[in-house]
């Protein structure tokens, strides 16, 4: 058995220790979205310092926490707060909490994030149904020994985000008349902002939208079978892109703005998978 299995085991057993809740939806909440989790019928909460082994994130507006509940009768669990790259944890500690919530039982990932819009095309405020990414900036989550215990040494990565899941939360989104764009996210390192340079060469790859998170997480969760689906909140155009300087307070001022919106759509998308 692999350190990381072990360790996914200890983590495993720190929370069954706490709770046997048993979710159907995993759901990742990304800058803005946090509060989303403290308005659904929580049945249980964990905070990640609780859970031996478990990496904690150091991101201000990230609370650290798993929340067990319903929403709309269906069982979910939460992270109300996620791991990044940029926090200095290898790449098998910012996936370990997808993994985690796997062998908990959930079969479908629901992944958000805030991300910056590399087409032009794009507006603040807008929201991106992912349909593929790009990971070439960032390691995989899969390098080193395979566990066999989760998925396959080669695993297919055609359909990383599921057609079905894909089709839903257009339908869901039209019905609630929020616009939604669609789009390819590319994943790099962070914690700084990428140079115009940089998110030239995104777009030139095909890239919609630039982030600091999420496809390593739908990596490791594809890995091992799960339904994955992934919505960005275009929350400012990349650099070089508009005359405005980037940090991350407009990046939060508009997650909030448009954090409304966001929680309806992610409340019909749980209901509808």
């Amino acid at each position: 058995m692999s350190e990381i299995y072990r360790k996914l085991e200890v983590c495993l057993k720190s929370v069954r220790a706490k709770t046997d809740f048993k979710p159907e939806v995993a759901l990742i909440l990304g800058s803005g979205l946090g509060d989303y989790a403290d308005e659904i019928q929580i049945e249980q909460t964990i905070d990640y310092t609780e859970i031996e082994g478990f990496p904690t994130s150091t991101v201000a507006g990230h609370k650290g926490r798993f929340v067990f509940g319903y929403v709309n009768e269906v069982p979910v669990v939460i992270m109300q707060g996620r791991v990044h790259y940029y926090e200095g944890y290898p790449m098998s500690d910012v996936v370990l909490p997808t993994r985690l919530m796997g062998m908990m039982g959930a079969k479908k990932l629901i992944l958000t994030n805030a991300a910056g819009g590399s087409n032009f095309d794009y507006k603040p405020g807008d929201f991106m149904l992912i349909t593929d990414h790009i990971t070439t900036g960032v390691p995989s989550p899969l390098i080193g020994a395979n566990l066999d215990e989760l998925g396959p040494r080669f695993p297919d990565m055609s359909e990383v985000y599921s057609v079905r899941m894909r089709e839903i939360i257009k339908k869901v989104a039209k019905e609630m008349q929020i616009r939604l764009q669609e789009g390819v996210y590319v994943q790099l390192t962070g914690p700084n902002y990428e140079t115009p340079a940089e998110i030239r060469m995104c777009r030139s790859w095909g890239a919609d939208a630039v982030g600091m998170s999420t496809a390593c997480e739908a990596m490791a969760a594809r890995h091992m079978g799960m339904e994955v689906c992934g919505i960005s909140c275009i929350t400012n155009l990349a650099a070089g892109m508009s005359s405005e300087q980037l940090d991350h307070k407009e990046v939060q001022e508009t997650a909030d703005r448009v954090a409304s919106q966001f929680k309806a759509l992610i409340t019909g998308i749980i209901s509808s998978i």
